[in-house]
């Protein structure tokens, strides 16, 4: 499988720790503790969170279904099985914290991926979960057209009706409130927080300082409003009962 191939199927993993992932942590540490827990990342990619829980606790673990990657994400110190979310190979009722950050728009089935979380979670875990907004206007995964993958943002894809945009975008999901929530309908969890965010956008920031920091002053205060339904990412939150 070519690079192109694997970007399609599974997003890119994070390669450095930036502004955007320095918030979306302080997001994690409001809503879930850290300190000493179980923590797993249930997608794992190259490591960079697990290297970012190690801060604050060892027993830190990852699941990661590509073995290049797993290997590199074991150099952290944590513990990272090779295999995927659908099937997670710990028992039930052992983290404290399960995290998932733009892994479940990817995966073959996400509702035994929803369902796996909530079963290794333990009772009072949190479940913390980024995942992309359908009412985003970009797509940022690429689309295939006539039979090739065309990589890079593309405007409005997420706008079309649902055969339109699965026909272009087959290898990524994006979700609505509602459809991120039915995934969880009838498990035993509860929403603790759930709101839409924007990125971090810090490549524009380190090209041009000024309108970089303008840009997310402006989109982070409008988290707080109803163009927040435009937010890059959910932030889901949820609480398991028993």
């Amino acid at each position: 499988m070519s690079h192109s191939d694997k970007a399609a199927l599974r997003g890119e993993p994070g390669y450095v720790w930036r502004s955007g992932q320095q918030r979306r942590l302080n997001m994690v540490r409001q809503w879930a503790s850290l300190e000493g827990a179980a923590i797993l990342d249930n997608g794992c990619g190259l490591g960079t969170w697990l290297d970012a829980f190690g801060a604050y606790s060892d027993r830190c673990f990852g699941l990661e279904v590509e073995q290049e990657r797993a290997v590199q994400a074991r150099q952290t110190g944590a513990g990272v099985a090779l295999g995927v979310g659908e099937t997670l190979p710990f028992a039930a009722n052992t983290f404290d914290v399960v995290f998932s950050n733009e892994v479940i728009e990817h995966v073959s089935n996400d509702a035994l991926y929803a369902a796996e979380m909530v079963r290794v979670t333990k009772p009072g875990g949190r479940i913390l979960i980024f995942c992309p907004n359908r009412w985003y206007p970009v797509e940022q995964h690429g689309i295939y057209w006539r039979g090739a993958y065309h990589f890079g943002n593309k405007p409005l894809v997420n706008y079309l009706p649902d055969p339109l945009r699965n026909r272009l975008a087959p290898h990524v999901r994006a979700y609505t409130k509602r459809s991120l929530l039915r995934l969880f309908a009838g498990l035993p969890v509860g929403v603790v927080e759930h709101g839409r965010i924007f990125g971090g956008y810090d490549n524009i920031e380190h090209r041009l300082p000024r309108l970089g920091k303008w840009i997310k002053k402006t989109l982070y205060a409008a988290e707080k409003t109803p163009l927040a339904v435009l937010g890059l990412s959910h932030l889901l939150v949820l609480e398991k009962y028993w």
